[in-house]
């Protein structure tokens, strides 16, 4: 038999499968079902993967809550666009929005504290990849991305877009201090 020649046997659907093509679909299945399971364990037990909620919204109704958010508990700007640096409020719950090519409010966090970070978008899809940590999430317009984090090291945060969003892609950093 050849792999240019059709089958001998036209419906060879209905031919019985030779024990060594049984053993290889056995080895098939079990290893499928060890990387199964392996899923849940890693998301549960390794911590890989981020639990997070997504609601339905739309870019006005969510650009009125982070302006709401950055009025109430702005605590200084920075940079040369007057960038305000914003602590969560009382509940722990903080607003970032992606925007052509900038991320907004830059956040102000403390050590130990758990956050619910609120990501938004209002013109394109965006990504939201925390640096050095292993957060990444695809940051969509009208749909509002709720993140748990507790930062546990002081230090700065880069925000990296990692969704190309356009010419100014490259220069699309957002911060977020550890204090």
């Amino acid at each position: 038999m050849s792999a240019i020649l059709p089958p001998s046997e036209r419906l060879w659907w209905k031919q019985p499968i030779a024990g060594q093509e049984w053993a290889w679909i056995g080895i098939a299945f079990v290893w499928a079902m060890i990387m199964f399971i392996m899923m849940v364990y890693w998301h549960i037990n390794g911590k890989q993967n981020l639990s997070n909620e997504v609601y339905k919204t739309t870019t006005e109704m969510f650009q009125a809550k982070t302006d709401a958010f950055v009025k109430e508990n702005t605590i200084r700007t920075e940079t040369d666009q007057q960038i305000p640096v914003v602590k969560p409020n009382a509940k722990g719950e903080a607003f970032l929005l992606a925007r052509l090519w900038a991320w907004y409010p830059i956040l102000e966090l403390e050590a130990g504290k758990t956050y619910k970070i609120h990501l938004s978008s209002v013109d394109y899809n965006h990504g939201f990849s925390l640096q050095p940590t292993n957060i990444n999430i695809q940051v969509i317009p009208g749909y509002e991305h709720v993140v748990k984090m507790t930062p546990t090291k002081a230090g700065t945060y880069a925000i990296v877009c990692n969704e190309y969003c356009g010419i100014g892609h490259h220069t699309m950093l957002g911060r977020i201090y550890v204090k």
